[in-house]
C-alpha cells in the first residue's frame, strides 16, 4: 500500500519514538543550516556596507574636510552628517533618531544599520559608493541627497518587489512554476 509521507511519518513516530527523536532532530538541524546560510548573506551584505562605507569616509577625508575649517578633534562631524545623510535617505531617520526610538537595542549597542534587512544593507552599500563619487565631484549635500533619496527609495522597490515575487512562488509550488510569472 502506498500512504501520505506526513502519515507514513507519522505512524513510524508512533511506532518508534527512537524515529521521532530521530526525525526532530533532523528537522532542527536542517533550520539551523537554513538559518545559518541566511545569517551568512546578512553578515556578507553588512560586511560589504561597511567595506562601502571605507570608499565615503576616504571622499569626505579628501575632498570635504579641507575645505571646512574642522580641528582634528572635531572631523567626526562631518563623518558622522555623511552617515546621517545616508541613513535620512535609505531609512528615514538619523542614527541618533534611531536610538533614541529604539533605546532597548541601543542598549546592546546595536545600530539601525545592524538591524537592517538584506535589502537595506544592499542599497546602503550601493549608496554608500555613489555618495563617494558625488563627492569627490563636488555636487552639493543638498543634491547629493534628492539624488541618493531617489535612488535607495528606486532600488529598495525593485529589491523588496523582487523578494516577494521569489516568496509568492516558493509558497505555491503547485500553481507557479520557478522562473515564470
Amino acid at each position: 500500500t502506498y500512504a501520505h509521507k506526513d502519515i507514513a511519518f507519522h505512524f513510524a513516530m508512533w511506532l518508534s519514538p527512537e524515529f521521532q527523536i530521530y526525525l526532530i532532530n533532523e528537522f532542527q538541524r536542517l533550520k539551523e543550516v537554513e538559518n545559518s546560510n541566511l545569517q551568512l548573506e546578512w553578515n556578507v551584505k553588512r560586511l560589504l556596507s561597511k567595506t562601502n562605507y571605507h570608499l565615503q569616509t576616504d571622499a569626505v577625508q579628501k575632498h570635504i574636510i579641507p575645505l571646512k575649517n574642522y580641528s582634528k578633534d572635531t572631523e567626526w562631524l562631518i563623518y558622522a552628517e555623511e552617515a546621517d545623510l545616508l541613513n535620512v535617505a535609505l531609512f528615514g531617520c538619523t542614527a541618533k533618531d534611531w536610538r533614541d526610538a529604539n533605546p532597548e537595542q541601543a542598549g546592546k549597542n546595536l545600530n539601525i544599520r545592524d538591524l537592517a534587512s538584506i535589502n537595506e544593507l544592499t542599497v546602503l552599500s550601493n549608496i554608500e559608493s555613489m555618495n563617494a563619487v558625488m563627492i569627490r565631484q563636488n555636487i552639493s549635500k543638498h543634491e547629493r541627497f534628492r539624488q541618493l533619496l531617489e535612488i535607495a527609495e528606486y532600488q529598495l522597490k525593485v529589491l523588496n518587489l523582487k523578494e516577494e515575487q521569489k516568496s509568492i512562488k516558493s509558497n505555491s509550488p503547485g500553481e507557479l512554476s520557478p522562473g515564470k510569472p
